[in-house]
């Protein structure tokens, strides 16, 4: 049975949405790395499908990758094409699957930076006042770091997945799985406030409940959101590295170093395993243990 590189690509996306239900920027991700392997394979003139692709072809773009990205990126890229070729061959496309013997690259356990509650602040605060949308940009900070959304979340959010009266959000995750999240009463009557006098009119049609927009009345994109936090860090002289998700992080860390049920962090952050969710213990732990050593007299 013989297959293109597109027609297989196609077939594998859409078995990641139907069978698995994967959001689509997640199958947007495996995609893009698929088609990194495709780009290395039409460079080198060979390999015309993945039908016929061998292993070593694999072990030679693995090495080209060590080159150019960091392990995780690496990693990343390596667990995608195992997916996609025991896909291949789960659907009798091939016998047998080349990725088998690749090894992921070791990668140093590091946990990602979190900001305590006056940087969440000055953040906020570093929000451009003169800017046109700065209302809208603030509301998006406040929501990030109050309820722990991801980026997508955020700018998928509608005016009619807040139940104000009951202090609850409705959030659509990974997978379109919902969940409800408590949102502070300060952080509602901002939104309410943002609705009733900072909203745009004027939106395209299909975008009439979305709550956060463009200057064109369309949903915002992912990497609008991440410059409006990158430019307020700058405002704000905050050194870290930061993204959007370092809110979340710290919407997390900040739970369970104030003694949240771990459970109840899972569901809010929409963890699938709390495995997951687990790490902000350990964040949390960390954290202690670097304020002992900077701080205690005997730590030196």
């Amino acid at each position: 049975m013989d297959i293109q590189w597109k027609k297989a690509i196609e077939a594998y996306s859409f078995y990641l949405r139907l069978e698995l239900g994967l959001s689509e920027n997640t199958i947007d991700s495996y995609q893009f790395d698929v088609n990194r392997l495709v780009s290395y394979c039409n460079k080198l003139k060979k390999e015309k499908n993945p039908i016929t692709l061998q292993a070593d072809t694999l072990k030679n773009f693995v090495f080209q990758l060590s080159k150019e990205v960091k392990p995780s990126t690496q990693s990343r890229i390596v667990s995608g094409l195992k997916g996609f070729f025991m896909f291949l061959q789960l659907e009798g496309y091939r016998d047998d699957n080349p990725t088998q013997l690749l090894e992921l690259p070791k990668i140093r356990k590091t946990f990602p930076d979190t900001l305590a509650l006056q940087e969440v602040d000055a953040l906020i605060a570093g929000i451009d006042s003169e800017a046109k949308h700065a209302f809208r940009n603030r509301c998006m900070l406040e929501l990030l770091y109050s309820c722990g959304l991801r980026v997508s979340e955020l700018i998928k959010l509608n005016k009619s997945d807040f139940f104000i009266e009951k202090g609850l959000i409705r959030v659509r995750g990974k997978g379109d799985k919902l969940r409800w999240v408590p949102v502070a009463e300060s952080t509602s009557s901002l939104i309410a406030d943002f609705n009733k006098n900072y909203a745009l009119k004027k939106t395209v049609k299909g975008y009439e409940d979305r709550v956060f927009l463009n200057n064109r009345g369309k949903e915002l994109s992912r990497n609008m959101v991440f410059t409006i936090v990158k430019k307020a860090a700058l405002r704000a002289d905050i050194k870290k590295k930061i993204s959007p998700h370092t809110l979340r992080h710290s919407f997390a860390t900040h739970l369970v170093e104030n003694g949240a049920d771990i459970q109840l962090v899972q569901h809010m952050m929409g963890h699938a395993s709390i495995t997951t969710t687990e790490r902000y213990i350990h964040m949390s732990q960390q954290h202690l243990r670097d304020a002992v050593t900077r701080y205690h007299p005997r730590a030196t």
